[in-house]
């Protein structure tokens, strides 16, 4: 089935943090589940933890620092395209609402 929407009005759901996550700020999570392991997802600013799952993602809008704890660290902002290995434990500072489309396994 073909699908097709403008981003800007997909409604997203609270997607709430484990507060174990959280490392400073109050960075708050949202999410549009489009399909099995496809989405829209947005957080707030903060600081987070996160052991990721195989993940491409493209960022529509915001800013984000993602450090791997094998100290890679890359900043992302709209239009990059990113890909996050499996079990890679990261730290996301969030310096502006991120919002990215993702396919992840």
């Amino acid at each position: 089935m073909i699908r097709v929407m403008r981003v800007a009005d997909v409604q997203l759901e609270p997607d709430p943090l484990d507060p174990s996550q959280i490392v400073s700020g109050t960075p708050v999570t949202s999410v549009a589940e489009l399909d099995e392991g496809r989405g829209i997802w947005e957080i707030t600013p903060g600081v987070v933890t996160d052991v990721e799952r195989d993940e491409i993602f493209v960022v529509l809008s915001g800013r984000a620092t993602i450090e791997v704890d094998d100290g890679q660290r890359v900043e992302v902002g709209p239009g990059d395209v990113c890909l996050l290995p499996e079990g890679a434990k990261t730290t996301w500072t969030v310096h502006e609402t991120l919002r990215k489309v993702y396919q992840a396994h």
